[in-house]
């Protein structure tokens, strides 16, 4: 008959004193104190693992934040499962695995990993991240994917629109479909309920980006520009504007380094642009004299359009638009993104291929090689022809002529 161990005492435990090497205090029925040499103390639960028979050790916490008392029902706990059969120590491990897994499907840590490989611009991936962070995260972020019903989606989403942002609620509906969809493909999930949304949030009135496209008005716009009086790095953009028709976000954020003025051509990076790709500007003979005549001013830093308190960040995002409310033209009339829109109305009415406008607009996208000039090169030559002779057009509006609508010489 095993020798009966005779139970711990209060006292004893808290009184137990390191020694050179950890030494034990035994509780009876498996349950001992290991006091290490640097004075910690360890409940431990020494049992055989009820398949092999095997001794085996379960850490039962430290003292004294698990007191004796507390030690000795965590023991009555495992004696129980090793009862039924059960190895507590290997239901702690399924446990914490568990644990583990839980923790790396909700849609927080799934959505981080989702913007990990995600290959765009970086304005773009910045704004995916907001409106996770935002709006998404702080409702859903805590749960795993498999708890997210579309009921749970849309309850999350009738917030954003309780607070008049309908058309953040739909890019909040959007985002999390993309990563709802990434995640069945990485095996993680099985549904989207973001399918099942449809129709369920309140529609918007599409935006249209205010712009000028009547030859007697831009005229008018463009003499208002050169007479502009206010800061000349905010008044050479809002002349360039025009000239290059690029995303505002393209313009203010344009690096030296990527103007060659003798070669004629701005050369952006895929990383800075809207859909990943690289992109060419075929630039005017008018717009390399403006951009030589800025150079002196701010072409011994990064970016050619530096903001107005540090040259180490590039021109804020409402200062060409307040330029241009400055100029009297309100948010109805025009806007930075409606050089654009000028830019595509009038060169399509003048028989430009309408090919080479899109790719000047940089709305086609590189599938293949998204990291290279092949695809920004498409129909390069008639866009260098087609911008040198927009400018001129815009030179003969801003004079003030009767301009005939050019077109498209052939060859």
């Amino acid at each position: 008959m095993p020798k009966r161990v005779p139970e711990l005492s209060p006292s004893a435990v808290k009184n137990a004193r390191p020694r050179a090497t950890a030494w034990k205090l035994a509780d009876g029925k498996g349950l001992f104190l290991l006091v290490l040499p640097d004075g910690a103390k360890q409940w431990r639960f020494k049992y055989r693992r009820p398949d092999t028979g095997k001794e085996n050790l379960l850490a039962l916490g430290n003292y004294p934040d698990v007191s004796l008392s507390k030690a000795r029902e965590r023991r009555a706990e495992v004696r129980a499962l090793l009862a039924d059969g059960i190895d507590p120590g290997e239901q702690r491990k399924a446990e914490r695995q568990a644990r583990k897994e839980a923790a790396g499907s909700t849609f927080a840590a799934v959505a981080s990993d989702w913007l990990a490989v995600q290959n765009c611009a970086d304005v773009t991936l910045r704004k995916s991240r907001w409106i996770l962070e935002s709006f998404l995260l702080p409702e859903i972020g805590h749960l795993p994917l498999s708890d997210i019903s579309p009921r749970v989606l849309l309850d999350a989403l009738r917030k954003i629109e309780a607070t008049g942002k309908q058309e953040t609620a739909k890019r909040a509906k959007i985002k999390a479909g993309q990563v709802f969809r990434w995640a069945i493909m990485e095996g993680r999930t099985e549904i989207d309920p973001t399918g099942a949304l449809r129709g369920a949030l309140k529609s918007t009135k599409a935006k249209h980006h205010a712009s000028i496209t009547d030859p007697a008005k831009i005229g008018e716009l463009l003499r208002a520009i050169e007479g502009y009086t206010g800061d000349p790095v905010t008044c050479a953009a809002l002349r360039l504007a025009p000239l290059v028709f690029v995303r505002p976000g393209e313009l203010r954020a344009a690096q030296w380094q990527e103007i060659d003025l003798v070669g004629a051509v701005w050369r952006i990076p895929g990383e800075r642009m809207k859909l990943g790709a690289a992109h060419i500007v075929p630039l005017s003979s008018q717009a390399v004299a403006l951009l030589r005549g800025l150079q002196p001013l701010t072409g011994s830093g990064r970016y050619v359009f530096p903001g107005m308190r540090t040259a180490s960040r590039h021109m804020s995002e409402n200062t060409i638009n307040a330029a241009l409310r400055r100029l009297g033209y309100g948010t109805d009339e025009m806007t930075g993104h409606g050089f654009r829109s000028m830019a595509a109305s009038r060169l399509n009415e003048m028989g430009w291929n309408a090919d080479a406008i899109e790719r000047q607009l940089a709305h086609a996208e590189s599938n293949k090689v998204r990291d290279a000039y092949t695809h920004a090169a498409q129909y390069l030559d008639e866009r260098a022809r087609m911008m040198q002779a927009w400018a001129d057009y815009l030179d003969a509006l801003r004079a003030g002529g009767d301009v005939v609508a050019f077109r498209r010489k052939a060859g």
